[in-house]
């Protein structure tokens, strides 16, 4: 009496991590390097903020969010890409991005496509919602290698022409979770071009756009308007979690063509769940505000500076453009996190857990992955640990 599209879901990656770990104690005091939760302080005015709206803990909230937040969105897609969106009409406020990746793909995948079985496209490894997405609305996913051959970025160009024409959604995420790669304009050109010919719509994963070294990653509303292409072809995702500290929040937003933001409000007006008032009058203001997201990545910057430092000469050590993880080389994974923990007592997560296993490769089995979010002090420590553990 149970759903078979979702049978063969194998642990979730953090699940699986403890069965891996839990068994042997910690070989020193434990530092969670392993999940993605930031833990740099969110602004001192969040509070401030909740308390000044709290009677609206008293109401529903509007489904497509307040006016004023839509607005601030807006705006903020415009400053950070140039890019002019209708706030009412192409920003649609999430309660955080997850539900929105979902949601996205039972809102706009089609039951058929060219009268067969739908395929969605997602990189591989990635973050693990894709794929429940296709599942759910009786898809077929087809994971595509995001590895050091193919810039960390899928290729999915060097897809059978048959698979193209069956993709209805290709998922992305820029930068890329968890290799830390940055799409350039023309990778973004490229896959619209090729959605364009193959006639399928871009789920563009944006959430860790803020975080980066020098230079601000280029996002796919940019290409949208650079290339002239069909604003429908393209819907985008950010997030509060990473930009401002806030993952408790839940706020995010999705933006895109008119039509595709429409139906999904269409579907969020019967199955979502608007931020709270409160809440979103902090995204408002955090959306607005840039000064707290400025002084956020200094601290980053700082992060990657020391992991430069550290494990810079480690072979096959490549420094991440953006983000927060390190993805970093070892002979084998799930081998190389346990060794680690019970020596040392750093907890970090085999790369293998975030992928896919595609004719007997799974990307990622050689990885480790790195969530460089603790404090500066016990990041080095973990950091050092970790160098002498592994690499000697």
């Amino acid at each position: 009496m149970f759903p078979e599209r979702f049978s063969n879901l194998p642990d979730y990656a953090f699940p699986r991590l403890r069965k891996l770990l839990d068994a042997y104690p910690a070989g020193g005091s434990v530092i969670h390097m392993s999940i993605g939760e930031p833990r740099h302080a969110f602004p001192a005015w969040v509070g401030d903020e909740i308390a000044g709206a709290l009677d609206g803990f008293g109401r529903y909230p509007p489904n497509d969010g307040t006016p004023e937040l839509q607005t601030a969105i807006a705006r903020w897609i415009a400053r950070r890409y140039d890019v002019t969106v209708s706030a009412d009409r192409q920003v649609l406020p999430l309660n955080g991005t997850r539900e929105g990746l979902f949601n996205a793909c039972l809102a706009l995948c089609p039951e058929t496509k060219g009268g067969k079985k739908p395929v969605v496209l997602m990189p591989n490894p990635f973050y693990q919602v894709y794929a429940v997405a296709a599942l759910a609305v009786g898809a077929e996913p087809v994971y595509v290698a995001a590895t050091e051959a193919t810039g960390d970025l899928p290729d999915y160009a060097s897809l059978p022409a048959e698979v193209l024409d069956r993709t209805a959604i290709a998922y992305v995420c820029s930068p890329a979770n968890p290799q830390g790669a940055v799409a350039d304009a023309a990778w973004w050109d490229a896959l619209l071009a090729l959605a364009e010919r193959h006639d399928f719509r871009i789920l563009a994963d944006e959430c860790y756009s803020e975080l980066y070294r020098d230079t601000p990653p280029p996002g796919a509303l940019e290409a949208v308007a650079r290339t002239g292409a069909d604003p429908e072809r393209v819907v985008v995702f950010h997030s509060l979690s990473k930009r401002s500290n806030l993952p408790g929040l839940r706020a995010g937003f999705a933006a895109g063509g008119p039509d595709s933001i429409a139906a999904m409000k269409q579907l969020r007006n019967y199955a979502g769940a608007p931020l709270p008032l409160p809440l979103q009058a902090v995204a408002t203001r955090a959306w607005n505000d840039e000064t707290h997201v400025e002084e956020n990545r200094a601290l980053y910057r700082a992060k990657y500076a020391m992991a430069d430092e550290i494990l810079g000469d480690v072979p096959g050590y490549r420094a991440p453009q953006a983000g927060f993880f390190l993805w970093l080389p070892v002979a084998d994974g799930e081998a190389a996190a346990l060794k680690l923990w019970r020596e040392t007592g750093v907890r970090v997560l085999p790369g293998a857990y975030l992928a896919r296993a595609v004719d007997g490769v799974t990307p990622g089995a050689d990885r480790l992955r790195v969530a460089m979010v603790a404090e500066q002090q016990e990041m080095r420590d973990g950091l050092l640990r970790l160098r002498s553990c592994l690499y000697g």
